[in-house]
């Protein structure tokens, strides 16, 4: 603009200013539609798309504002599902009947608010088909330049059940509704079975070669000749016609691999896709022998190299022809840090010479002499199909770890192969060292022995002599092939992941159209030639050799080439070029494709819900799962529940319907009066994965009419109580309203029952009543199994003496035949329970009148039974005399004369010890809530209760899964005592129910097992149900235990006597054993005997009884007429210690002054060694130390026994010092190192040499790598200048199978073994070979 010429600056000025305020006013108005979207109301709507069993369970989720119109709602609908819009309707969801309701209008401007949405609820809307047809589904649009496209193909997707994947594969987004169809690709995918996609990545890259699915289509299947399920080729056939045919988004692949011999196993085996292409290849050979195809692998993959050695002095040269289906390239040369920057340089390198001289000299035949050699490869043909194998995988001598190599090396798109055929140097000896790549190249470059240039003289390594002339005829053929030797790039395999495991997918280029796509299992995209650069691998910065050995990257790992020649390039056939064969296996597989359609149509359609029925005539509620057709009306699917229960030969279809029942809460929801021509779909809301009701197949009597149940109703169940017979009838349902009155409820009730009550409990306080006290009981009785203690010798004198004194009362097989006899001769329980309580309890008050006596153990163990209220009211005081002979057998009876029973206690025991951490968790587990359960059917007791809770009529469903809880004592609190410090008794003041009554269990309890059924309130203490018990063990409640058994056979003693019973459940399990039981302050021990030197060091001797504030030496004394007379072990008090026990290891040694619960922790279920000594006792001081010394004896190939050795100090030096004694080795030449693991801490004697940290660099054993705190560590030596023996191959087999043998005995770790990789094989004859040696 020039100065002056404001005149024209005028209107642009203006110009300028408008448009200014036109975008002020634009803002404006946004700013306003904000502030107004901000204020309007805001409407929820979940769409279930139900068009689909695979998206039934989808749900997308739209806040939009109330002013949105329909036809916007259906558009972001549409975008959100991925279909296209107006090919679905929108129908209403909120529970309103579905068939009364017209879909959305898809074109309509009404607003949500005006289509009766609501603002600030939950819309719920349906997503359904339109006019009987699928939703189409919205492609996308793929021509899309964007860089995200790009970015997201690199990596596998993830997928359901996907193995072995890494955590930084990249994901691609799909919307759920996409991979029920097609690619938009037009190309299929094939579904991972498990680890299958090295198998995926080399099918399609076959299938995407025209020559390979030219000829396999060519080749035509005799079923008359093999079977189609194991004939390899035709299953590949009829996979190519699936990946060109179908119109799903992916196929399986399980009928290849089923035609390969492989089982369900194999699919979880991964292995190379090299190893795959080497083994399929060779069973195609095999498969196509005498056929058209039999070359067909040699003419596409098959080339020729020359392996040759050259003299360097005469120019003779010795050669051989070998044939090759890969070319394998090294990425990185041995001992090198600098990888190959490109396929071209690892070629070269592949047929880079290299010099034999020095040791390695060559013998030449024409010289006669080792002279200085050039041995290497040079290539004579390449194939038509160009297959380069990048050796990513490599082994880690330093680490002992296959790793992968994840260098950068690039490839061509065109790769010039003319520069690598025939290269000769003829120049004078090098004298530069090459790399070696004989190595790399070993088993890669197989021998082809059917080929005619191969010599059968294997009489030298390097190959035949042959003279010059032919040499150069071989070689000159070549060189023809030089202007003719450009391959392009068409497939890429890639591997994602480490050399631990990972993925494998291929990038393929279409000869048809010149476009890459990636076929990643069941998913196939477009890429471009950006991303197979993405291939070429590499890492960033420079991190040492084996920087990237277990990193996860995604590179190239198998390139495929093709050699342009327009004489030999060929396309891929054409529908009508088809071979007649293959045309009919087209239309088997389409008829095939539309009946798995057809079927999936009606799987889609099908309602699938339960169904119960209560069988007429067996009165056994019967389950089945019921599925009908959407489109199927109530009474049809009436007739298929009535076939499907099998009631045509019970009652007519017409006594039959199906109701709405919950089976959980046992309720009948609805019936369906007037809709038996309605939908099944309709009725139960549409076609849905799971249900949150049932159907109930109803039946009634010709003569009886069904009821009509109504919404809103509720079932109650209806007891009658009988307060003369003190009985609580079973339960009658009963339906009513929420909304009625309890007056209208009585009502309806007296239309079913007829008052009969003649007692004026009606006139009480509901609390006082009888009826009351009878519901409560009920509710909380339970149903317990008890065995009783068998009569062993020991005991049977006493327990007919206890019987005699006591009448009948304790003999359980009399009170058997009493029930089973006439009524009015026999003697009921309760009855036999009085006499005995009265018996006792006289015992007791005269036991109580002689207490001055002295003897105040005797006066605790006895029981007061004053409190407790008996059962019945009347008392028989006809028994004085046999109460004498009760009084004197009892007050002769102490637990020393219970000896027997204490033994056989102990002995059914040795298999129940406990450690001491798990003693831990079952002394914090214990709960006195637990909920009674009813799985069995009701058991009317004698005064007719049965085993249910009136408040619970779902018992069995809320105990179903519930875990039992541990009934034993809290460590810290100790064991409850039966008696108080007075020596009065804590049994219950109130009487609680008990009735026991004789039970048959099963032939499996065995002989001699005596059971009671025993129904008791579960609020009674454990005291109290043990004093209930007495009569029926024989002695007092002092004098047996009881075990609670568990689900897994496990008995735990139950010893907390002030707890309830409300932590058992009906049908629970009891055991009462012989022994008396423990007071307060005592804890029930388990006595160990420790055997260092012996095959197994922990044997269980005996149960002993230990109190708080008991010496150590005490508890020795009390052990040892208990060792001497049920374990026949003679010791005297200073030739045995105790000492802790944590699990089989042996821990700190008790001093005879050390105190329980003082200086050593006690806790119920505790566990202690016993250790015999060989001579006086050397421990006497908590600061000494005690270990197990064990000598190894490399020479001799074997361990001494253990020897203590007991230290003054945690010295490293006195420990040396001690172990130069006991040896006489040298100071100086002493080694040790700790022992492993669990005692005796075994380990082989072909590993101890070697795997112990041997002389450890410290000079206390407290501190790390020992850690030596304790008595009971385990310390092996050694002289270290005793030479191991040198053994032979037969003699370390021997001694290998010795010690493994001895080890699995010791139930110690045998030398770790890592699993065997299975070899990838293809069975021929579809199966594989049962000869499992051969692997």
């Amino acid at each position: 603009m020039v100065p002056g010429e404001e005149n024209q600056l005028v209107p642009k000025e203006d110009v300028f200013w408008r448009c200014r305020q036109n975008i002020f006013d634009e803002m404006k108005k946004k700013f306003l539609q904000i502030e107004n979207a901000a204020e309007e109301p805001r409407v929820l709507c979940i769409i279930q798309d139900i068009t689909n069993s695979k998206t039934v369970n989808e749900r997308i989720t739209l806040n939009l504002p109330a002013s949105t119109p329909l036809r916007k709602l259906f558009e972001d609908v549409a975008n959100k599902v991925g279909y296209i819009n107006g090919t679905f309707d929108l129908v209403w969801g909120n529970g309103i009947n579905t068939a009364d309701m017209a879909p959305l209008d898809h074109t309509s401007d009404k607003s949500l608010l005006d289509a009766n949405f609501e603002p600030g609820k939950k819309n719920f809307l349906h997503l359904t088909d339109k006019d009987g047809e699928q939703p189409q589904i919205m492609l996308e649009d793929s021509s899309a330049g964007d860089d995200s496209a790009h970015d997201r193909f690199i990596g596998p997707l993830p997928r359901e059940g996907s193995v072995g994947s890494t955590s930084d594969y990249v994901s691609q987004s799909y919307s759920y509704s996409s991979i029920l169809n097609k690619s938009e690709t037009g190309y299929v995918g094939l579904v991972n079975q498990a680890m299958t996609c090295y198998l995926n990545s080399l099918l399609q890259t076959l299938f995407m070669t025209p020559e390979f699915r030219n000829a396999l289509y060519k080749w035509e299947f005799e079923e008359s000749e093999e079977d189609p399920v194991t004939s390899i080729p035709y299953q590949l056939q009829r996979l190519f016609v699936l990946l060109q045919t179908s119109k799903k988004r992916a196929i399986e692949t399980t009928d290849v691999t089923r035609s390969f011999g492989w089982d369900s196993s194999e699919a979880w085996q991964q292995h190379d896709v090299q190893e795959l292409c080497r083994v399929m290849f060779d069973a195609l050979e095999q498969k196509w022998k005498q056929t058209e195809q039999a070359d067909l692998i040699n003419e596409l993959y098959q080339g020729k190299l020359k392996d040759y050695v050259r003299c360097l002095e005469c120019g003779y040269e010795g050669w051989r022809i070998d044939t090759y289906l890969d070319i394998p390239l090294v990425i990185r040369p041995y001992g090198s840090s600098q990888a190959f920057a490109s396929v071209e340089e690892a070629l070269h390198a592949f047929i880079q010479p290299e010099i034999l001289d020095g040791p390695n000299q060559y013998f030449c035949e024409r010289c006669k002499k080792k002279c200085d050699a050039r041995k290497g490869l040079r290539f004579l043909h390449f194939p038509y199909l160009l297959t380069l194998q990048l050796k990513r995988f490599d082994f880690d001598y330093t680490t002992m770890h296959r790793i992968k190599l994840n260098d950068r090396m690039t490839f061509p798109e065109e790769l010039d192969m003319s520069t690598f055929i025939d290269v000769e140097d003829e120049k004078s000896p090098q004298t530069e060292s090459c790399t070696d790549s004989g190595a790399e190249n070993e088993g890669s470059c197989h021998s082809d022995q059917m080929s005619n240039d191969f010599s059968n003289d294997d009489g030298v390594d390097e190959g035949i002599c042959l003279e010059s002339n032919s040499g150069t005829e071989k070689i000159s053929k070549p060189g023809l092939e030089k202007n003719s030797l450009i391959y392009e790039l068409f497939s890429v395999m890639v591997h994602s992941g480490s050399a631990a495991g990972g993925h494998y997918y291929a990038c393929i280029k279409s000869f048809s159209d010149d476009q890459w796509y990636s076929f990643n299992d069941q998913h196939v995209s477009r890429i471009t030639q950006e991303d197979i650069k993405k291939t070429h691998g590499g890492s960033s910065g420079s991190r040492g050799y084996y920087s990237s050995a277990f990193a996860s990257s995604t590179n190239a790992y198998m390139l495929i080439y093709r050699l342009k020649d327009p004489t030999r390039n060929a396309k891929f056939l054409e529908v009508d070029e088809y071979p007649e064969h293959i045309k009919n296996l087209v239309q088997r597989e389409r008829d095939l494709e539309e009946q798995e359609k057809r079927q999936r149509e009606i799987e889609r359609n099908t309602c699938k819900i339960k169904l119960f029925c209560l069988h007429p005539v067996k009165q056994v509620m019967m389950e089945n799962k019921l599925e009908v057709h959407k489109d199927k009306t109530l009474m049809e699917a009436v007739e298929i529940a009535y076939k499907m229960m099998d009631l045509e030969e019970v009652i007519p279809v017409d006594c039959c319907r199906l109701v709405k029942y919950d089976e959980f809460h046992d309720y009948l929801e609805r019936s369906y009066e007037g809709e038996e021509d309605t939908p099944m779909g309709l009725l139960l809301g549409g076609v849905k994965s799971t249900y949150m009701f049932d159907l109930l197949l109803e039946t009634r009597k010709p003569d009886q009419v069904f009821q009509s149940y109504k919404p809103g109703e509720v079932m109650v169940k209806v007891h009658v109580v009988d307060l003369k017979a003190e009985s609580v009838a079973a339960p009658i349902t009963v339906r009513a309203y929420l909304n009625q009155t309890v007056t209208e409820f009585k009502q309806l009730i007296s239309k079913v029952f007829v008052e009969s009550s003649e007692t004026l409990d009606y006139q009480m306080a509901f609390t006082d009543s009888h009826l009351w006290k009878l519901l409560d009981r009920h509710a909380n009785t339970i149903r317990l199994f008890v065995l009783l203690p068998e009569q062993s010798p020991g005991s049977y004198s006493k327990r007919t003496a206890y019987q005699k004194a006591g009448g009948d009362s304790g003999n359980v097989d009399d009170d058997c035949e009493r029930v089973k006899g006439p009524v009015g001769n026999l003697k009921s329980v309760e009855a036999i329970l009085e006499e005995s309580t009265e018996k006792l309890k006289s015992l007791s008050l005269q036991q109580q009148q002689d207490g001055d006596n002295g003897d105040s153990s005797k006066s605790t163990e006895t029981s007061d039974f004053e409190n407790i209220e008996s059962p019945l009211n009347e008392r028989d005081s006809s028994t004085s005399v046999d109460n004498r002979e009760l009084e004197q057998h009892l007050q002769t009876s102490d637990p020393e004369n219970l000896q027997s029973e204490e033994r056989s206690d102990s002995d059914v025991n040795n298999d129940r010890s406990t450690s001491s951490v798990d003693s831990d968790i079952l002394s914090s587990s214990h709960s006195s809530d637990t909920l009674c359960n009813a799985d069995n059917a009701q058991i009317p007791l004698a005064n007719g209760l049965d085993t249910h809770s009136i408040t619970s009529s779902r018992r069995t469903k809320a105990n179903e899964g519930k875990k039992e809880t541990w009934d034993t004592a809290e460590e810290d609190s100790g064991t409850d005592s039966e008696y108080d410090e007075s020596g009065k008794s804590r049994g219950e003041i109130q009487y609680m129910y008990f009735k026991a009554e004789p039970y048959a269990a099963d032939e499996g309890s065995g002989e001699g097992h005596k059971w009671l059924m025993v129904h008791v309130d579960k609020r009674i203490t454990l005291a109290a149900f043990k004093q209930h018990l007495e009569p029926f063990v024989g002695v007092l409640s002092s004098h047996f235990k009881v075990f609670r058994v568990y689900a897994s056979n496990q008995e735990f003693e139950s010893v907390r006597l002030n707890e309830t019973l409300s932590s058992f459940s009906d049908d629970n399990k009891i055991t009462i054993r012989l022994g008396r039981a423990l007071k307060k302050g005592e804890y029930r021990v388990k006595v160990y005997q420790l055997l260092v030197n012996e095959q197994e060091p922990c044997k269980f001797l005996l149960d002993a009884v230990f109190a708080k504030g008991m010496t150590v030496r005490q508890s020795k004394e009390e052990l040892i007429p208990q060792l001497r007379e049920q374990c026949g072990l003679e010791l005297s008090i200073d030739r045995f210690r105790l000492r802790k026990k944590t699990w089989k290891n042996p821990g700190t040694v008790f001093l005879d002054y050390h105190i329980y619960e003082e200086d050593i922790n006690i806790s119920s279920n505790w566990e202690v060694f016993l250790e015999v000594l060989d001579g006086v006792e050397r421990m006497k001081s908590m600061s000494q130390l005690a270990v197990l010394s064990r000598r190894w004896r490399p020479s001799e190939m074997k361990l001494d026994p253990f020897h203590e050795v007991v230290l003054e100090s945690s010295s490293v030096d006195e420990l040396r010092e001690k172990l130069c004694e006991i040896s006489g080795i040298p100071l100086d030449d002493i080694e040790f190192a700790k022992g492993r693991g669990t005692f005796p801490c075994d380990i082989s004697v072909l590993d101890i040499h070697q795997d112990l940290d041997w002389n450890p660099k410290v000079s206390t054993l407290n501190v790390w790598p020992l850690y030596i705190c304790d008595d009971g560590a385990v310390i092996f030596y050694r002289d270290k200048t005793e030479e191991l023996m040198e053994l032979t191959d037969e003699q370390r087999n021997e001694l290998m199978k010795k010690e493994s043998s001895r080890l699995q005995k010791t139930g110690h770790r045998v030398t770790y073994s890592p699993r065997k990789e299975k070899a990838l094989k293809i069975y021929l004859d579809g199966a594989p070979n049962k000869d499992l040696t051969q692997d």
